[in-house]
């Protein structure tokens, strides 16, 4: 398989803040200088190009700066440029992990180059396995790049024994990158100080005097882990300085210092907007039944039909002419665990009194309630590591089983605290105690799901695939040297400088390491990586869906790290990432199996997560709306918010009880949507409504709370109600695959495109704020030694123009052309059509000019599209599996009350439109049968597949329209929906147009409803 890429939003929005902050500066490339060859008394032997320098003053800079940060609502404005022993100038860039940092800073380099002529860039990094991961990013994205940039980034690993690669790095054109990890040129071994050394091989002089005169760009990676300490630098960070860095861009989740940060993506964004997966929980915790020491672990919760459910899977011990030993049986209300274990005294008197699904809990005679993930009396560490290695196994199994048609490889990983309980190596086999329960488990596991299979052909696949596989293949280890033996997971030494603390396990190495596309095909047969520590930082793999913490989390920076390395969006066996909007969190679900209880592991994720937002404001305070920029683009106007409008803002919020006494946001402002329409803002600001509320909604700080894992439960599938003739009917009419194709005359897009840009391209002038401390008046002497001596401040607005005499360039038509992916040609035609006076626009603000140009083309592009599209239809049908294959884990407490209409059992609605129109489905006489589309369901647009909400089948003698494919919105006027919402709906409309048969009186139709009632309006009426 290889990997597919493609431009996201978030991705771009992090590239396009660093870029920005350099505007202004003239694209210089290749600027030619000779190679210091480190002694005076010898002629220079050779030239290089390098970077040049920085054009732009420090205020122009600054500038540029606090305009980038006023796009972020609540990102604290820069007073000045923060220095740091690596550079004069850092930037920070926050993303959370799993939202493609790596990528992002790689496409940034591809546009310094290509904006400014920036090309030599340095990546710093922590540790050996984050080295390797950036490594294979640079080679996995070199395709996908050179198609955007008509050229790729050569990249090398640096290897002091390998001194032509800086060379090649300081003499070649083009972007050229060299990747080095701290150990490299900060340790004192021998290979490491031949950075810093007069070599004979390299023409007498340092490499490090070599690679400085380039006055490359420093990118770091992960910069907490090279020290944290502003008044005490460490060797890492004093050791950067002789690069002679131009700048820094500093890329990290968790930054302990900030610098001037120009974007942040938190957890709670990147959560929100559904860039990572959403996370379960299954916890392990021991409490004492009252009078008894019998064993009994409650592993989870079953809901179903019948008189036996709910039921819940429990463990414990049953005597058997073998012996006594552990099994997991099935138990419901008046289950008698005397009885079931085979007569075991231990277990006499005590039986099932109730087993609640709502709060997933077990209720004992003896009065005890024990609920999912505890263990009924004390057991030793040991018999708890068997159990999550079983839970582990477990959901690996469940995910796999209903991922697997999809082509989605699913990987877990196991943090373990000590290598030798893995790699024994006292053994022939070299298998450790964890290593041998995991075989022992995962068989017992596959063999139980081989005989639960059914045996159609949906199911033949995967019984195959489980098939082929042993329990010796399907698992791997990577670790570092074992800190107790000084040896490796082999049993050697290595003492290779730049290799030192990799694997001499080639295979484990490579594949875990480097080959991210083998690990992820399902012809690998590794499915289970083991670790230590080494891949707690920079690893990961977008197919990891469990996380087994076979070990204490040892600080609680490394709870958040090690869950990291599961938060990436899968792949799929194609490399495309199942980022389908609505079905992201159907698919990706991280699974944390840990032996702490599942409230204690939460609260202590939460709080790390918490400290991570220490920076994010959270209160509507006066101060906080002071000074903020807002922006009017349809008046072509900017302003300040005032110290007046901004008192008048938080009398607003409290007015209309949208904030407590404690300026913290209530729930009436969180359920604004459903209320209607906000009351009129201060008259001063309601021109700038939407950025204002923005502001507001910044300040909405909820940290996403995992579910509890064994608290949950996949939603069962209504057989009866599948199998009705009306839903088998209506399924066959919406299951056909259909391609799209689009034939319009380009002539008629540029027509289109210069019309909406004469008509609404709206650029205001290039703006910036200017701060003024002012001095106090009881100025005292600590207050200049701590800095409060300015602590009022004044703001105004100052305007900027791209002047005659500037030297900056721009290539305007190859920067639309890559932002709307058409060609130049086009482009070019476009923009030499528009007014005189629109054209001007540019050199008032070239950047923002080529925004928004860009924008309405493609508002344009997606116009002409939609109007041209026709649907074909191809062979084959979508599977009827996805139905019972889709449906996610959801927390029992959601699932409200069992459906008798629907193919599922429970719907989880995503809404109050939705909540409401399910229970008029349920109530409705004219409805036979519906179900919620699974995610899985999807139609191909050229804006990105779409996915219906519902299919619903009527009462053919109540109707008119049998067959009807829903989509609920709390509006269905064209104006409130955004733009490629409202593509999508118009490319369904005409899929479903172009699938109904002439012939067919029964044709599925489609539209967009507000309630039932529209929808029975449109069901009973003429087509």
């Amino acid at each position: 398989m290889e990997l597919q890429f493609k431009v996201q939003p978030h991705q771009t929005a992090a590239v396009d803040a660093v870029v920005e902050c350099f505007s202004g500066q003239p694209r210089l490339d290749g600027i030619e200088y000779q190679i210091d060859p480190g002694r005076s008394n010898r002629m220079a032997v050779d030239s290089g190009l390098r970077n040049a320098e920085l054009a732009l003053g420090r205020d122009q800079l600054l500038a540029n700066i606090t305009r980038v940060q006023q796009i972020t609502p609540g990102l604290k404005r820069s007073t000045g440029l923060v220095a740091s022993p690596a550079a004069p100038i850092n930037l920070d860039v926050e993303m959370e992990t799993g939202t493609g940092k790596t990528y992002v800073y790689i496409k940034t380099m591809m546009e310094l180059y290509r904006r400014f002529g920036w090309s030599k860039f340095i990546v710093v990094v922590p540790s050996i396995a984050i080295r390797e991961g950036v490594s294979t990013t640079f080679a996995a994205t070199a395709a996908h790049f050179e198609e955007e940039y008509e050229t790729k980034a050569r990249h090398f690993v640096y290897n002091s024994r390998r001194l032509h690669e800086i060379e090649s790095f300081s003499a070649n054109p083009g972007v050229q990158v060299m990747i080095i990890n701290a150990q490299a040129f900060n340790a004192t071994g021998a290979d490491a100080r031949r950075i810093n050394e007069e070599l004979d091989e390299f023409q007498s002089r340092r490499p490090i005097d070599v690679i400085a005169a380039n006055r490359p760009i420093l990118i770091i990676d992960e910069p907490q882990r090279l020290g944290s300490d502003p008044k005490k630098p460490s060797k890492t960070l004093q050791s950067l300085a002789a690069f002679k860095a131009l700048f820094a861009l500093r890329y990290s989740a968790t930054h302990r210092i900030d610098h001037d940060k120009v974007h942040r993506l938190d957890a709670v964004d990147a959560y929100r907007r559904k860039l990572v997966k959403r996370i379960e929980v299954r916890g392990i915790s021991v409490r004492a039944l009252a009078g008894s020491s019998a064993y009994l672990f409650v592993d989870g919760i079953e809901v179903g039909r019948g008189p036996d459910f709910p039921r819940a899977r429990v463990e414990l011990e049953v005597s058997s002419a073998s012996g006594i030993g552990r099994q997991v049986r099935r138990v419901s209300r008046g289950t008698r665990l005397h009885d079931l274990s085979g007569g075991i005294e231990a277990y006499r008197d005590l039986i099932v009194i109730d087993v609640d699904a709502a709060t997933a809990t077990v209720t004992l005679s003896s009065g005890d309630e024990i609920a999912v993930g505890e263990i009924s009396k004390d057991v030793t560490d040991d018999v708890k590591r068997v159990i999550q290695i079983r839970e582990v196994i477990a959901a690996h199994l469940d995910k796999e089983r209903r991922l697997f048609g999809q082509g989605i490889k699913v990987l877990s990983l196991f943090f373990i605290d000590t290598v030798a309980r893995y790699r024994d190596y006292g053994r022939a086999d070299t298998l450790g105690e964890y290593a041998l329960a995991f075989e022992e488990e995962y068989q017992r596991a596959v063999s139980q799901l081989l005989g639960e299979l059914a045996l159609d052909d949906e199911s033949r696949a995967y019984r195959e695939y489980l098939e082929s596989i042993s329990a010796r293949a399907t698992h791997q280890g990577y670790f570092s040297v074992d800190k107790r033996s000084g040896t490796q997971v082999d049993g050697r030494i290595k003492k290779t400088g730049d290799e030192a603390g990799s694997s001499d396990d080639s295979d484990a190495y490579h594949l875990i390491l480097r080959d991210k596309e083998r690990l992820l095909s399902l012809a690998e047969p590794v499915r289970f990586v083991w670790s230590h520590s080494a891949l707690r930082e920079g690893w990961d793999n977008p197919n990891v869906f469990t996380i087994g913490m076979l070990k204490r989390s040892d600080s609680t920076t490394s709870r958040r790290q090690e869950i990291g390395r599961g938060l990436r969006i899968a792949v799929n066996q194609r490399g495309e990432r199942t980022d389908a909007p609505g079905a992201v969190h159907d698919i990706n679900v991280l699974t944390v199996v840990t032996d702490e209880a599942y409230a204690s592991f939460v609260q202590g994720l939460q709080q790390e997560i918490a400290s991570t937002l220490s920076a994010r404001p959270r209160k509507a305070m006066p101060k906080y709306f002071e000074g903020q920029v807002v922006l009017d683009a349809a008046r072509d106007e900017a302003k300040v918010i005032s110290a007046d409008e901004s008192l008048q803002l938080r009398h607003w919020l409290a007015m209309h009880g949208f904030v407590d006494h404690l300026d913290q946001l209530t729930p009436a402002w969180m359920d604004r949507d459903l209320a209607g329409e906000l009351p009129a803002l201060p008259e001063s600001l309601a021109a700038f409504a939407h950025q204002v509320i923005g502001l507001i909604d910044a300040l909405v700080v909820d940290i996403p709370r995992p579910i509890d894992g064994r608290a949950a439960t996949t939603i069962a599938l209504n057989a009866a109600n599948f199998e009705r003739s009306e839903f088998q009917d209506l399924w066959k009419r919406i299951s056909k695959r259909a391609i799209y194709r689009v034939e319009f005359d380009s002539n008629d897009l540029v027509d289109k495109a210069v019309a909406s840009l004469d008509g609404s391209l709206k650029v205001p002038a290039m703006q910036y704020v200017v701060e003024e401390g002012v001095q106090a008046a009881d100025l005292e002497a600590h207050d200049l030694t701590e800095g409060t001596g300015f602590a009022g401040h004044q703001s105004r607005l100052e305007h900027a123009s791209l002047s005659a005499g500037s030297t900056v360039t721009y290539d305007l038509i190859g920067e639309v052309a890559a932002k709307t992916a058409l060609t130049r040609r086009t482009c070019a035609q476009i923009l030499r059509r528009i007014k005189p006076t629109t054209f001007a626009l540019f050199r008032r603000n070239p950047e923002r000019f080529i925004t928004e140009a860009s924008r309405l083309i493609d508002a344009a592009k997606a116009d002409r599209v939609v109007q041209h599209i026709a649907y074909d239809l191809v062979d084959g049908a979508l599977d009827s599996h996805i139905f019972a294959g889709g449906q996610t884990s959801v927390p029992l407490s959601s699932l409200g009350a069992r459906l008798e209409k629907s193919v599922q059992d429970f719907v989880v609605t995503d809404s109050a439109v939705e909540r409401h129109f399910l229970e008029a489905l349920e109530a409705s006489g004219e409805v036979v049968v519906y179900s919620k589309l699974p995610r899985a369901f999807s139609i191909p647009t050229p804006v990105g597949r779409y996915n219906p909400d519902w299919a619903i089948a009527f009462d053919r003698d109540r109707v008119r329209h049998v067959y009807f494919v829903a989509e609920t919105k709390g509006s269905a006027d064209a104006f409130d929906l955004r733009p490629v919402e409202q593509a999508k709906i118009d490319c369904a409309k005409r899929f479903f147009e172009d699938l109904a048969r002439p012939e067919d009186p029964d044709a599925v139709r489609y539209d967009v409803v507000t309630d039932f009632e529209s929808l029975l309006q449109q069901a009973t009426g003429p087509v």
